[in-house]
């Protein structure tokens, strides 16, 4: 019976449960997928290594989340980041947050 708990608890504790798989197809639904990728770079930069830029910064999400959603241009070179206005406020952090999250 110990096991049985022991084995329930961990489960919770993993990335595999709803939310996160949620976010993780966010990406996907929200037109993210036509530049970026997880682990290498495409059109844009791989989520990893946007991770790994903003590891020390601690604004990197609330700026990240608004990036995603006005666009931008010149930190990762000459391809602009377009807007993305089917993205709203709310799916923009949690975008965010799973993006940080790929280390």
């Amino acid at each position: 019976m110990k096991h049985l708990l022991a084995a329930a608890a961990l489960a919770t504790l993993l990335p595999t449960g709803t939310a996160w798989a949620q976010d993780e197809e966010l990406w996907k639904t929200k037109n993210c997928i036509a530049c970026h990728r997880v682990e290498r770079n495409s059109l844009g930069p791989s989520f990893k290594s946007i991770a790994a830029k903003y590891a020390d910064d601690k604004t990197a999400e609330a700026r990240l989340a608004k990036k995603i959603r006005e666009g931008g241009a010149g930190v990762w070179g000459q391809v602009p980041m377009p807007a993305q206005p089917q993205v709203n406020e709310a799916e923009g952090l949690t975008l965010a947050r799973w993006v940080l999250d790929q280390k």
